[in-house]
């Protein structure tokens, strides 16, 4: 459902963040120092994702821990292998979804793929992958969340999702939305039977694309001025170096 007053602050909060410097996460390092200090955002910006995001595609798959894409893949997948699977990637069937940083790092993808199965047009199946570094801020649910939408407004009314047993994050999240989970041995599937598009799914979903593009936009005049800003400060370090040096 889409709340004014939510999607206002969400805006509000990005633009007086974007422009400032890019920073590591700050960790206590009086307490654990493993604990990172993260605030989750009113609104996680989610963008459906074209051909000419390929190189980022990869990256991200690519970075993924041994484990984590051995559970995205079902199966110990090499470079060359995740190569392959983003080279195929059909984007006019199917629907990328990804999540970016301020760096313009894609920490978090989806992939909703359609059948190519006439009998079964209307089904649709689900994988997601998140970075290490961005776990524990429920990126996976709100990627489900949105695929769930897209899905049911392009008429789907089954998704389901084939992932290793041991798999118990994503597992998790398609019990929480009510999905059926059938195990067999190392492997299990989940089924979600859809509800028909309405006003508010349609509406949401278009506001929330609007809004995920216009984020991407920001994000990408911030990455340009600080670099820029990076080229000034070298140049005036230089002229400063310089003039110390004659002076001398």
């Amino acid at each position: 459902m889409v709340k004014p007053g939510l999607l206002l602050k969400a805006s509000l909060g990005a633009g007086m963040e974007f422009f400032r410097p890019p920073a590591q996460e700050i960790t206590r390092h009086d307490e654990l120092p493993s604990v990172s200090i993260y605030a989750a955002p009113v609104m996680v910006p989610i963008r459906s994702i074209g051909p000419s995001h390929g190189e980022r595609i990869a990256a991200h798959l690519l970075a993924l821990e041994p484990h984590d894409r051995y559970l995205r893949f079902g199966y110990a997948a090499n470079d060359e292998q995740v190569r392959r699977y983003v080279a195929g990637l059909n984007f006019e069937r199917d629907e990328i979804f990804g999540i970016y940083n301020r760096k313009l790092e894609l920490i978090a993808m989806a992939h909703l793929a359609y059948s190519t199965d006439a009998k079964l047009s209307s089904c649709a199946e689900f994988g997601v992958s998140v970075l290490k570094t961005a776990r524990g801020r429920g990126y996976g649910s709100r990627l489900f969340d949105r695929a769930v939408m897209h899905a049911r407004n392009d008429g789907v009314d089954m998704m389901f999702i084939h992932a290793l047993s041991e798999n118990t994050a994503m597992l998790n999240i398609a019990r929480k939305a009510g999905a059926t989970i059938e195990r067999d041995g190392s492997e299990s599937e989940a089924y979600l039977m859809l509800p028909p598009a309405d006003l508010d799914s349609r509406v949401t979903e278009m506001v929330e694309e609007k809004i995920a593009q216009t984020d991407y936009r920001l994000k990408v005049q911030a990455k340009q001025f600080w670099r820029f800003l990076a080229v000034v400060q070298d140049i005036r370090r230089g002229v400063r170096g310089a003039r110390d040096k004659s002076a001398t």
